[in-house]
């Protein structure tokens, strides 16, 4: 009987089936898709297509260089022909030619442009403009040779700069403007008209140079003819004239401005004084008139910013010729901050951005002029940190011009330069943006005018002391009474602050008393700088190093008083719990520390003091849970403290200085274990027995007595034996290994003369020995190390 499965087992079999046949199906299909690209003939990729030979340029190209070219060679032919063959012909003959070509050359472009060779009209009109210019020159050779040849020129290219912009107003015109329509049929010629207005720019200053005038009637004629030149750009719509209008008028603007500069910069009279403002005046006019119609808002508000200082210039040279040389710089500040009235008023946007920044432009270059007697009262007095208590001088400049450093000169009005300028910040910047950084810029020059006006004045010595803490007095208080921080206006407090303690230097009771009242200042506020506490413990620095220095001690004894601010740091900065000021009064406390243990080194008895003194307040300070770390530092001044002691007693014993650190090493390694039972004896034992051990071991190997290494065999036996009764593995191996060496030592003076006696062939024969004894039980030898290793594994 034929044995049937259940279903599902039935099913199963059948969709195993199907999947074989699937597979085995797929696997057919690939081989027949091989064979059949295998029988096919091979394809023969097409073969790449010919080069193209491309022309290496454009039909316009070769166009425009043969009709220049053409141009070119004509009017070469002409200057020869006007310069070499004019004096074979008789008048009429020359006339006649000259004319008739030129006739020619300029009728010739009406013709071809109704034929629409446009290209061929532009070359032939450029020649006929070229002869009109030799007609000019042969004309003044002929009919008038004994006329002025500049005032003939500026004639000439007046007339050729009219005759040409009527050619080109008849053959060209100027465009339609948008939103008309153009007339198709009609091509216009582009040449004429830039050239005229390039012809333009001659007569005026052919004409001053030809009446030899001076130089006021030369600038005003290149600024009139830049005036003429900014009219044209703005008013014709014709792009290539306004591109040689724009060419003028910036190229002899500014020539002509900078040569009214010069003249105002240079005048002396009352009369020449007024020529160079009314010059300035006029080229500040243009350039306003240009900036209030030029479309690009940023070029005009540069244009703009070149006449607001056009303007500055005029306006401050008149008061210059009258005034000492040192208000020059305050009269142009004036008339700037005049001209900034103008920013006020209801111009366009880009114009007042420009007449800003030409203000601001000379305000900066005035506080850079201010900057070096600032300089000056700054960095003067940081001089005498070498010629301490040396006398005070007589004055105040007298006492920042040390060293043989000058006063600036034109610095007097210095400090007035300053206040204007942070008057005109505080007032006109208004914009929320720029309002802080306005105040942080008026506060800095007020505070720079306030340093150096009393240098300034010259005033006396103490009125310029007095004047200059007031002044930090006023910064500190303003900076305790505000609300918000104020870094800045701190920061500049302790400059001032820096440069007041340097000039107390002087005198001794006033390095005492500034000393002290800035310690008291800056203590004061404590609470509104992180800065604060650690400018008043620097200052308590100076003062305990000031009076110790005042009442006649030595640097060691000074040492004491400057550890009272390590002391107070230290307390301090335990109140200041989470405040950002902590770690710069831990830093301050720790550099006074340094500098008393400096102090101290002259004198090692009171040196260990002063480092056990340090040991005691680190250790007050490791007593915080978050200042643990302090702990080293303590071991460490307290182990220093201890060697230098033992120094100054004259003891030479190497255990008397290492067995203070290994006594306290082991001991706190045994209370971390008993808190910690996880913890190595390597961490907890290692190193404070190294200390003794290894450093008595050194110095045992070169001790020729005997009690030093008896004495070390007992101590590491000693060792050996608590770390074998223990299973603790540092002071196994330290202890063994400290005491093989020590007996080895001990015994090298017998092997010695062992080897001496014994014959040379008896060395090699042992080795040969126990090389044989090793490799016989080298097995053996495996399994031990193994099993002594796995005991030290064991141990902790």
């Amino acid at each position: 009987m034929t044995h049937l499965p259940p279903p599902a087992e039935e099913l199963r079999l059948l969709d195993t089936e199907l999947r074989q046949l699937d597979a085995r199906r797929a696997l057919l299909l690939a081989r027949r898709a091989w064979l059949i690209t295998a029988l096919r003939p091979p394809v023969a990729p097409p073969p790449p297509p010919p080069p193209v030979r491309r022309p290496e340029t454009t039909a316009p190209r070769v166009q425009n260089v043969l009709l220049v070219l053409g141009g070119t060679l004509l009017t070469i032919a002409a200057i020869a022909f006007t310069l070499v063959s004019w004096g074979r012909m008789g008048i009429a003959g020359r006339a006649l030619v000259l004319g008739a070509v030129t006739l020619a050359a300029l009728g010739s472009p009406v013709l071809l442009l109704r034929h629409r060779l446009r290209s061929t009209a532009e070359a032939v009109a450029g020649l006929g403009l070229a002869l009109t210019v030799l007609d000019v020159y042969a004309l003044h050779e002929v009919a008038l040779p004994d006329t002025n040849g500049l005032g003939y020129a500026a004639i000439g290219s007046a007339l050729s700069a009219a005759l040409w912009t009527a050619y080109g107003l008849a053959l060209g015109g100027t465009r339609r403007p948008t939103g008309e329509a153009a007339t198709p049929a009609r091509l216009t010629l582009r040449l004429p008209l830039p050239t005229a207005l390039a012809a333009a720019q001659l007569p005026l200053i052919l004409w001053a140079a030809a009446a030899d005038a001076g130089a006021p009637v030369m600038t005003g004629a290149l600024l009139v003819t830049a005036a003429l030149d900014t009219a044209v750009a703005l008013r014709v719509p014709v792009r290539s004239v306004c591109l040689v209008a724009a060419v003028g008028a910036y190229g002899l603007g500014g020539w002509g401005s900078f040569a009214a500069g010069w003249l105002s910069w240079t005048a002396t009279g009352p009369s020449a004084v007024a020529r160079a403002a009314a010059l300035l005046l006029f080229a500040a006019a243009i350039a306003l008139a240009a900036a209030w119609r030029l479309p690009d808002t940023n070029v005009a508000t540069w244009v703009a910013s070149a006449g607001g200082l056009l303007t500055v210039a005029a306006l401050g040279g008149v008061p210059r010729s009258s005034l000492p040389g040192e208000w020059t710089v305050p009269g142009y500040v004036v008339c700037a901050v005049a001209v900034l009235a103008a920013v006020r008023t209801r111009l366009p946007e880009p114009m007042r951005r420009g007449l800003a920044l030409a203000v601001a432009s000379v305000q900066a270059v005035a506080v850079v002029g201010a900057l070096p007697p600032v300089a000056v009262a700054l960095l003067g007095p940081v001089a005498r940190v070498g010629r301490i208590w040396t006398g005070a001088p007589s004055t105040a400049r007298e006492a920042v011009t040390t060293d043989g450093v000058p006063w600036p000169p034109y610095a007097a009005t210095a400090p007035l330069v300053l206040v204007v300028v942070a008057t005109v910040l505080a007032v006109a910047v208004r914009g929320a943006e720029w309002r802080p950084r306005a105040t942080i810029g008026a506060s800095a020059l007020v505070w720079a005018a306030a340093l150096v006006l009393p240098a300034a004045l010259d005033i006396p010595y103490w009125a310029g002391m007095s004047a200059q803490g007031l002044t930090i007095v006023a910064a500190l208080a303003y900076v305790a009474r505000s609300a918000e921080p104020r870094p800045v206006l701190f920061l500049l407090a302790l400059v001032s602050s820096v440069s007041l303690a340097c000039l107390s230097l002087a005198a001794e009771g006033t390095t005492l008393g500034v000393l002290a009242a800035l310690t008291v200042l800056f203590a004061a506020v404590s609470g509104r700088s992180r800065l604060a506490p650690v400018a008043a413990l620097t200052y308590a620095t100076a003062l305990a190093c000031a009076v110790g220095a005042s009442l006649g001690w030595q640097s060691q004894y000074i040492a004491l008083l400057v550890l009272l601010v390590p002391v107070v740091a230290a307390l301090l900065a335990a109140r200041l719990a989470g405040s950002p000021a902590r770690v710069p009064v831990e830093v301050t406390g720790t550099v006074a520390g340094l500098l008393a243990v400096g102090l101290a080194v002259p004198d090692p008895p009171l040196l260990a003091l002063v480092l056990a003194l340090c040991a005691v307040i680190a250790a007050g300070t490791a007593v915080r849970e978050d200042r643990r770390p302090a702990g080293y530092a303590a071991t460490a001044l307290f182990v220093l403290a201890a060697w230098v002691r033992l120094a100054c007693w004259g003891v030479g014993s190497v255990e008397a200085y290492t067995l203070p650190v290994t006594v306290p090493a082991l001991l706190v390694g045994a209370f971390g274990r008993r808190k910690d039972p996880l913890t190595s004896s390597w961490t907890a034992y290692g190193a404070g027995l190294s200390v003794t051990l290894v450093s008595s071991l050194l110095t045992a190997w070169i001790d020729p007595d005997w009690p030093r290494p008896l004495l070390l065999g007992v101590a590491a036996l000693a060792v050996t034996l608590v770390g074998a009764r223990h299973r603790l593995r540092a002071p196994l191996v330290l202890g063994g290994g400290v005491l093989a060496l020590d007996a080895l030592h001990e015994l090298a003076p017998y092997l010695v003369q062992m080897a001496g006696a014994l014959p040379r062939w008896v060395p090699p024969a042992l080795a040969g020995l126990v090389l044989l004894a090793l490799g016989a039980t080298y097995e053996q030898r495996i399994r031990d190390a193994r099993r002594v290793r796995e005991v030290l594994g064991r141990m902790r």
